[in-house]
This record gives structure tokens, sequence and C-alpha cells, in this order.
């Protein structure tokens, strides 16, 4: 059987000039049949050429998204961003969108599909948000840190079940109003952050807040996320390849 081709974004380096990402993102793709794909940030003019040889796309964790994107001034709290990351992760997102080419997005990557879709971020949580729980929690990347309740009938509730979910969490940001054509389908019901979106209109659009990739390891984990992704992705790959 052909493994579909499946595109992860790469995160930011520790040093300027240098590019990153957890090996846990390419051995969760891995696992589920797929072949992993590291894409570097190139020009947004690139993003088509690069689906073009996609059957999926799976946008990773990383730096904050800067706020100017979505109209907004930069909080005091904001983070290091990376503007070339943000647009050519952007046109990427945006053109996949508009093939419907399967999209899983992980934490920064449900704040990118987010924008994308011409929704706005809250900046720092903690700040931003009164009574919020600990996202960016300290510890171990399986440590679990806060429960999720799955929202009504969506995919992820077909892939990991009415929940709730118990996830890890590793940010500051969050999704605010919602973009266009999203549906939320998981919240922390501790402080009503935003944990997980979907396109329902498209064939497979899915964003997770927290970091299922970190658990592929374990004997609990989300590997259900990435089966689900690459068995869409496989689709895409046969009529791609007709």
């Amino acid at each position: 059987m052909t493994r579909p081709v499946i595109g992860i974004t790469l995160g930011d380096g520790d040093r300027p000039g240098y590019t990153s990402m957890r090996a846990d993102y390419v051995r969760s793709v891995e696992r589920s049949g797929a072949l992993p794909l590291v894409l570097p940030t190139l020009a947004p003019e690139h993003a088509e050429a690069v689906l073009d040889r996609l059957d999926g796309l799976v946008l990773s964790g990383g730096v904050d998204v800067d706020p100017a994107l979505y109209g907004r001034p930069r909080h005091p709290k904001l983070g290091r961003v990376d503007r070339e990351r943000d647009a050519f992760e952007l046109a990427l997102t945006r053109h996949a969108l508009r093939r419907d080419l399967p999209l899983l997005a992980v934490c920064r990557g449900q704040q990118v599909l987010n924008v994308a879709a011409g929704g706005t971020l809250i900046q720092d949580i903690p700040s931003e948000l009164e009574g919020a729980v600990t996202h960016a929690a300290p510890g171990r990347r399986t440590r679990r840190s806060h429960p999720v309740e799955v929202v009504g009938a969506s995919k992820l509730r077909e892939i990991l079940g009415a929940g709730p979910l118990s996830v890890n969490s590793f940010h500051h940001q969050a999704i605010d109003r919602l973009g266009e054509g999203l549906s939320v389908t998981g919240r922390c019901p501790e402080d009503g952050v935003i944990e997980a979106v979907e396109m329902k209109d498209r064939s497979f659009v899915l964003g997770v807040q927290w970091h299922p990739e970190s658990f592929w390891k374990e004997p609990v984990s989300f590997q259900a996320l990435f089966d689900a992704h690459s068995t869409a992705s496989r689709v895409c790959c046969m009529v791609r390849s007709r």
C-alpha cells in the first residue's frame, strides 16, 4: 500500500540561523503509516509548490504568532515571534484549506489555523484571562496538566472518545475570536480556554492546543489523532495518484 506523504513544519531553533523540531512529530507520523517530510521555512510564494508534493500537513508548535497579522497591538507579555515562519505557514494553511488537504494543527499550529481563517488570539493567558489555570506548565512533556472537555459531535469525539481528556500544556497564547468556518470541539472546563477546533465542511481539519505527539511512546497516547489524519491523507494520496 502506498504511504501518504505528510509535511511537518519545522520549529524555531535556539540560536539565530537554526531551525529545529522534536522528533516526536516525526515518530508519531511514521507510526501512523505515513512518510513524514520535514518542511523548512520558505518564502510564502513557494507554499503551493510544496503542497503539490504532499498528501497531508501537520502544523507544529513553536513561538508566538505576530499579532500584527490579526490586527492587534503587541501585548507586553508577547514572546518571541518569527515573521518569516508566520508568513510561510499562513500561506501553507490557506492553500491547504482551499485544496481540502488533510490538516492537523498542534499548539501554535492551532493558533496559525485560527489566524489563517480570520480569527484572533489571546496573547498572554495569565494576564488577559482572570482565573485561568496554568497552561504553560513546567515538567516532563508527558505530564498531564489539566482536563479537556470534548464539546458536541465532532471528529475529535469520534477519534478520542467523549472524554474528558487529560492533556499536557505548554502555551501562554490561545484562540480568542474564532476564525471563519471553525467550530470549537474542546475546552478546558476550568477556565474555558479553547483546546480543540475543527472545520466540519472539510474532509479533515483539526486543531488541538496540547501536544499529542509527546505521548508516542506512552501506553496511553493520542496516536489515534495521527492515525486518523494519516487515513484521510491516504485518501488524498490515492486521488492524487490516479
